[in-house]
């Protein structure tokens, strides 16, 4: 009831809603009524419905809502479809969704369902959060750290608060401040440099701090070499996220928001038509979308030409690898006295990522040996690790 208040549902909505809930919290309902005009049994093709494999009652279809709203009255009927297609607050908010049917069959006959995260928020409260799958290629990006953890050049920290800005106050300025015929909905962003230098910590925190969920979209499950795959699995994704509220953010996005590239042959064809394919997507998504790569170049300038904020991540200066040397290594635990913290920063060049790593196999090594004191040698042989990685060498 009270999504129904919030929402203002007009009564072709609600009886929409209703429908959709049925088979979920009484599953006899639909039979119950049908049982009762036909107690013999026989069929009542106007109402529609239909079986599913497992659910032994009525699931409802278009058809079902258009018979108990307009009964048989052929022009009423005919307003009900273009309400569902056109004008339904639930349907285009992708609340409730239309099966779609096999050729051939009349498109209202397919199953009326409802979002499954819509469906936990109105019968038990709760929000449930989709969980990494092949129709849901991404998984939730949660964050213990704080905005001082992140330690970044004064630059960049700027620029993000510019998102974190819009993500509380977009609703007003759209809303009531009457700006959606002018500004296009959504905002993107890009945050390109080293790898380990933050993007995905910052974007974990930005959902932490305005109260969105952030899912990490996963590229190797959304590209696929079959024609048409990859914008089919793309449009699930972007249906499954409009209007939630949630930011999206595509790491390492090179392999799918790359240049588009000279037509050699029929590969290329179709590579260009994915990004041209995604490009609509993403400036039609009202949300915030943010993609990840290392190199600025490697984007399509189409993208970047659409992005309200272009956000470097560089390797962390003297100062900010002793912070997050300071920030990283356990308080409790003391530093053997040859170890200086200053002449580490000044003399590596790593990110914090690296830092983090290095941190851990001290501890380790530290833990192992039964002692209480982090030794010199322990983190220089991190460090030599880290190197090793990235097929560098001290």
């Amino acid at each position: 009831a009270q999504f129904i208040l919030n929402y203002r549902l007009e009564n072709e909505d609600i009886i929409l809603l209703l429908l959709a809930l049925a088979p979920q919290l009484s599953p006899s309902f639909l039979n119950n009524i049908i049982t009762e005009f036909l107690p013999n049994g026989g069929e009542f093709a106007e109402f529609g419905g239909i079986k599913g494999k497992n659910h032994r009652g009525i699931l409802p279809t278009a058809e079902t809502a258009l018979y108990i709203l307009y009964g048989n009255d052929i022009e009423e009927r005919l307003k009900g479809i273009d309400y569902i297609q056109t004008e339904s607050f639930l349907f285009k908010n992708k609340i409730l969704v239309l099966e779609a049917v096999p050729m051939g069959e009349p498109k209202m006959s397919g199953r009326i369902l409802i979002d499954e995260e819509y469906l936990a928020k109105i019968t038990t409260g709760a929000i449930l959060k989709p969980q990494l799958s092949q129709e849901f290629p991404a998984s939730l990006i949660e964050t213990n750290m704080e905005w001082d953890d992140l330690v970044l050049k004064k630059k960049t920290i700027q620029e993000i608060k510019e998102i974190e800005v819009w993500l509380k106050h977009n609703e007003t300025l759209m809303n009531d401040w009457n700006m959606r015929s002018i500004i296009k909905p959504g905002f993107r962003v890009m945050f390109y440099g080293p790898p380990g230098t933050g993007k995905t910590l910052t974007a974990g925190l930005l959902g932490k701090y305005t109260n969105k969920d952030v899912y990490r979209i996963d590229l190797s499950m959304v590209v696929s070499k079959y024609i048409g795959e990859t914008e089919k699995n793309l449009s699930s994704l972007f249906d499954k996220a409009i209007n939630k509220d949630w930011i999206l953010f595509f790491d390492e996005a090179d392999s799918i928001f790359g240049k588009r590239t000279n037509v050699r042959d029929a590969h290329d064809k179709y590579a260009n038509q994915e990004v041209s394919y995604l490009l609509q997507r993403i400036e039609a998504h009202p949300g915030l979308v943010i993609l990840a790569s290392n190199f600025k170049n490697n984007i399509d300038t189409a993208f970047t030409r659409r992005f309200q904020s272009i956000i470097e991540f560089q390797i962390p200066s003297h100062a900010e690898r002793l912070r997050l040397w300071k920030n990283n290594l356990p308080k409790e635990i003391p530093l053997e006295e040859t170890l200086s913290l200053e002449s580490l920063s000044r003399k590596y060049g790593i990110t914090g990522a690296n830092i983090v790593n290095i941190v851990q196999y001290a501890c380790l090594k530290t833990l192992a040996s039964g002692k209480h004191v982090i030794k010199e040698a322990y983190i220089i042989e991190g460090i030599k690790k880290e190197y090793a990685k990235e097929g560098k060498t001290l």
